[in-house]
């Protein structure tokens, strides 16, 4: 395979745009950021960063709190509009159509339509240059029942996932393994593959 190489850039691909959601619920606010992610699991640490000129920026270093939620395709105008829009002129909730629910641990509101969102509690501020990333633990997460099976298992594709690569947005596609799969024995695959093609007892 042949590369062309490229100065330094944020080529990062896909990535989730999240709905960040800050304030409270009596004057919520909500924006979309790429740049998030996952930075430590005990203790529950994630990061999201934001321009300093962003209205978010206040309300986030202010209260201290901010809610990352995961969205679906079927949210994909929501998520391109609370993107373009400040929320300094308008009420994004309201003009996205989405709904400003109340958490459980933070005073920052919820997006009621996304099936995962994560309160979380700033720890830490750094400024890198054009950005900064708040560093924060997460306190809980919120899970649409829908998405729950009977075993109480998350079957998180099936919400239909958003996705954002180079300035376009996807819905994730087909499942094409597991962790671990590569390495599996084959006589467990060989073994759950018959159980899958084995008709339901009805009787």
């Amino acid at each position: 395979m042949a590369k062309i190489t490229w100065k330094a850039g944020t080529m990062l691909a896909p990535v989730p745009p999240a709905l960040v959601s800050c304030g409270t619920m009596e004057k919520p606010n909500v924006m979309t950021a790429a740049w998030t992610g996952i930075v430590c699991t005990e203790p529950t640490l994630v990061y999201v960063s934001v321009r300093p000129s962003r209205y978010s920026h206040r309300l986030i270093k202010e209260s201290g709190e901010f809610v990352i939620n995961v969205p679906t395709s079927t949210l994909a105008k929501a998520v391109d509009l609370c993107g373009v829009k400040s929320g300094k002129d308008v009420d994004k909730f309201a003009l996205a159509g989405i709904h400003a629910a109340p958490c459980t641990k933070v005073k920052a509101p919820q997006v009621a339509e996304a099936p995962i969102s994560l309160e979380c509690k700033v720890k830490n501020i750094t400024s890198f240059g054009s950005h900064d990333m708040f560093l924060a633990e997460v306190l809980a997460v919120n899970v649409d029942e829908k998405l729950i099976d009977k075993n109480g298992a998350l079957n998180l594709e099936k919400a239909g996932l958003l996705a954002y690569a180079h300035g376009f947005y996807y819905e994730l596609g087909k499942k094409i393994g597991k962790f671990g799969w590569s390495v599996e024995k084959k006589s467990t695959k060989k073994k759950r593959a018959v159980k899958q093609r084995r008709p339901a007892n009805n009787g």
